[in-house]
């Protein structure tokens, strides 16, 4: 009787541990309660489609197409397009209030601001592909990381590089709509 009265004692920490940890491990969004009207984000999103030209002998990389978002403290975008050597007119926008604070949480909830800015090498078959860069300023603070897309690289790149690449994407493809 003893025996299962203390099993049935240290089942309940267990049980309450469960209830509490499995919403937060099933739930996929990081808390907006994670920014505060304090915090300073300014970031600087650059896309580049390249292409490896070969000269014979020598070869080069050009940028067949560059993108670059700029998201200001204050939720101001601008997003520029440069196309074949042409620069596109700029798209000004204004980012609602909870977008701006889904990112600012995203990058401080994730840490995202101590990834170590590495090198990711390029595949040298890799003849078309996409090399994108993020800069990041979080209350005084840069980080800048430069990565290609997956398939252009054997090394591993972050999951957190990819949502907030994910996150900035979808920026674009609202404003320039």
């Amino acid at each position: 009787m003893v025996k299962k009265m203390l099993i049935a004692l240290g089942a309940i920490p267990v049980i309450v541990a469960l209830l509490i940890s499995v919403p937060l491990l099933t739930k996929n969004e990081i808390p907006i309660s994670a920014a505060n009207s304090f915090d300073r984000i300014d970031i600087e999103y650059t896309k580049h489609q390249l292409k490896k030209i070969d000269y014979g002998v020598t070869e080069r990389t050009g940028a067949q197409k560059t993108e670059i978002l700029t998201i200001k403290n204050d939720g101001e975008i601008k997003y520029s397009v440069t196309e074949q050597g042409y620069l596109q007119p700029d798209i000004r926008s204004q980012l609602d209030e909870k977008k701006l604070n889904k990112i600012k949480a995203l990058i401080k909830e994730t840490g995202f601001m101590q990834i170590p800015s590495e090198s990711f090498p390029i595949l040298e078959n890799a003849t078309e592909f996409q090399k994108s860069n993020v800069k990041i300023t979080l209350n005084g603070r840069a980080q800048e990381i430069h990565w290609p897309e997956q398939s252009a690289t054997d090394g591993f790149i972050p999951p957190i590089i990819t949502m907030v690449e994910a996150e900035l994407d979808q920026i674009i493809s609202e404003i320039s709509e």
